[in-house]
């Protein structure tokens, strides 16, 4: 069959109707741009996504490697898995969160955060349930609520409230068809730190309107000044809020694809239903480096954000000769910046610094309508790279865009 022949190939069904309203994932298809266009010979430096380019601890790859060696550990794990994931789970909880976590019935290991936000949907959500999502945040979230026939309802946050849910606000909507609310705090994009008293007041909002609160929680390890939060920590919140957790951020494990749900036993419960049935488990030796990973020391993380730290300064150096403006006291894996009033959007932004510079950085649309301001640049890129982004903007001008 010839190329030209393949692209013309017609499929002999239709696709779901759900794909009238799922589109491919921005940074998928923006990739495959930057490829073509290193393909053509341009050097783009991706200064856009999140992806942890350290590795994790030598202990944790010395645990895979000794374990994938091992004849008797490639078989098919238990759906819930492994006991000595769950148990290192539950003591992690226990001794970065001071929440307590029974490792049998409420905590549920996942193939990465990301799929938690399926499986959750898929077990609560019927054709027409209304689910909150943040103004600004993860697109995962409003995506996947469209896909299994949900109806996505922004929740206002702003800058000057320190991108913080407005509660007040949500008291006076109808909610009586909401079901599930999306928080994520530390905030991506927008760095915005967890606050213990917001949680609080979420709680109390969620017994009165009947909501369930559903806490991603991937950034609490990195950059962050304050003392990590999980909502489960907040007295009341275990009858209402589920917590997704991953160790691709903070543990340098992003392709492993590790995660976990943790909640009360009867979200656990409706949640294996549909995991059970998606997936078989992760390859042992994976989950025995994760338990390994999960005691890592302070000082492992204390030098992966001193790196981060070093990158930050230079990014701040970048920003600066954007003209963009930000807040210095940002948690997580990002800068989110505002861009000079003098360019029209993001996307112009963005797409400029592509084609005239051969840098890609993630136009703060993609997170929200409210993102149309802003853009967002990565702490995954090593120093010389970094370095080498300044160079490049050592001529630029803002009024050339």
């Amino acid at each position: 069959m010839t190329q030209n022949t393949r692209n013309k190939l017609l499929m002999i069904i239709d696709t779901a109707d759900r794909l009238k309203t799922t589109k491919e994932y921005y940074f998928s298809v923006k990739l495959q741009e930057v490829r073509k266009l290193i393909a053509e010979g341009k050097e783009v430096i991706n200064i856009a996504i999140g992806n942890p380019d350290m590795s994790p601890s030598p202990k944790t790859i010395d645990k895979l490697y000794k374990n994938a060696l091992d004849p008797s550990q490639h078989g098919y794990q238990p759906y819930r898995g492994t006991p000595e994931l769950r148990n290192a789970i539950a003591d992690w909880y226990k001794r970065i969160y001071r929440v307590k976590l029974d490792p049998e019935t409420e905590i549920l290991p996942l193939i990465g955060s990301k799929e938690g936000i399926t499986h959750i949907s898929l077990a609560f959500l019927n054709p027409g349930d209304e689910v909150l999502i943040p103004e600004l945040g993860y697109p995962a979230y409003s995506a996947v609520t469209t896909m299994v026939g949900g109806k996505a309802i922004e929740y206002p946050m702003s800058e000057k409230a320190g991108w913080q849910p407005d509660i007040k606000t949500l008291y006076k909507q109808d909610l009586s068809k909401v079901k599930l609310m999306w928080l994520n705090y530390p905030n991506m994009p927008t760095g915005a730190p967890a606050d213990k008293g917001v949680f609080e007041d979420l709680i109390k909002f969620a017994k009165a309107k009947k909501i369930l609160l559903c806490h991603d929680n991937p950034y609490s390890l990195v950059l962050n000044e304050d003392e990590p939060v999980s909502i489960l920590s907040i007295p009341g919140a275990s009858g209402v809020a589920l917590e997704l957790n991953s160790m691709s951020k903070s543990h340098n494990m992003a392709g492993w694809r590790i995660g976990w749900v943790a909640a009360g036993k009867p979200y656990i419960d409706a949640i294996i239903k549909i995991k059970s049935n998606v997936d078989s488990g992760m390859f042992k030796p994976m989950q025995l480096a994760a338990a390994e990973a999960l005691n890592n020391p302070d000082s492992w993380h204390e030098a992966r954000n001193l790196e981060y730290k070093k990158r930050r300064s230079i990014i701040y150096e970048i920003l600066n000769r954007l003209g963009c403006t930000y807040n210095i006291n940002q948690s997580g894996l990002f800068i989110w910046a505002q861009i000079p009033d003098s360019v029209s959007s993001s996307k112009k932004m963005s797409d400029h610094l592509l084609y005239n510079h051969d840098i890609f950085v993630a136009p703060g649309f993609i997170f929200g309508l409210k993102g149309e301001r802003y853009i967002r640049l990565s702490l995954c890129v090593p120093i010389k790279i970094l370095q080498k982004v300044l160079t490049r903007l050592k001529e630029f001008d803002i009024h050339s865009i």
